[in-house]
């Protein structure tokens, strides 16, 4: 049983993009040893911008791969991070939940992970490194509009499906990052009000931000693998192809203004 919910949260990958170059990689926060897979097109040449990808509160599984492979065929050097450490996953809510809230509720924790990622990262031959963005999906959507609000040196973040609520909001001036949250219209994690006192954070803190309401869309909207999982653990979660796709066209053109400085 576990092998197979395994297999299932990994989200099968198809063969890679034409020119598309994948692989597992190492690097270190602290003293602990985290896992990413680096996904570039190697057609290309010259540097690129570089751009995080955080899992979902599963961890570092097929999916995150399989997203910073689509980024890479669009041009982008993407990095999968891990944010757990030694490449650690879930393969059921309880244990997701416990390895998620451990690190939502240790922001110099969270913090320091990702900046651990995004230097690995940065250090990559193929990297422009004035140009660094992130996208995230539901714990890792959490996590990327975290950082934009610490400030962190982003161009642009993509959050999907995340979790929109924070004790740390947003300083006026702060935030560097240009901020898009795409969220399902019908997910039932993410309250009405967390949504209005998003909105008002991101005016009052000037941030440059647009939020995107999917309609009938519910949580984990992206992931193809959700229904499964929603009918498996009954959670109100499933896949929703047209919010999928709009979310990722709307993520190109997003991540295309913010890396061009427009």
């Amino acid at each position: 049983m576990r092998a197979a919910l395994i297999v299932l949260l990994c989200f099968c990958i198809n063969p890679l993009i034409a020119g598309v170059v994948g692989k597992e990689v190492t690097y270190a926060s602290d003293t602990l040893t985290m896992h990413g897979y680096l996904a570039y097109n190697d057609s290309l040449s010259g540097k690129r911008p570089g751009i995080l990808v955080v899992h979902e509160w599963w961890g570092l599984n097929g999916y995150a791969r399989k997203r910073a492979e689509m980024l890479a065929g669009l041009g982008y050097v993407a990095l999968a991070l891990d944010m757990y450490g030694n490449g650690k996953q879930a393969a059921h809510p309880d244990d997701a939940g416990k390895f998620a809230g451990e690190v939502s509720q240790n922001l110099p924790l969270m913090t320091s992970r990702f900046l651990a990622a995004m230097n690995y990262l940065r250090n990559d031959e193929h990297v422009d490194t004035s140009r660094i963005g992130a996208i995230g999906y539901c714990f890792g959507g959490g996590v990327v509009l975290q950082m934009a609000r610490e400030g962190v040196n982003l161009k642009g973040v993509v959050s999907f499906h995340g979790a929109l609520a924070t004790k740390h909001p947003a300083e006026k001036g702060k935030v560097k990052a240009r901020v898009l949250a795409c969220n399902g219209a019908s997910d039932k994690f993410i309250p009405a009000d967390d949504i209005r006192k998003f909105k008002a954070e991101m005016k009052a803190a000037g941030v440059d931000y647009k939020f995107v309401n999917y309609p009938g869309a519910v949580h984990s909207f992206t992931n193809p693998a959700s229904t499964e999982l929603g009918k498996r653990f009954n959670l109100p979660m499933a896949y929703n192809a047209a919010a999928d796709k709009g979310s990722w066209r709307e993520m190109q053109s997003w991540l295309k203004k913010a890396f061009a400085g427009k």
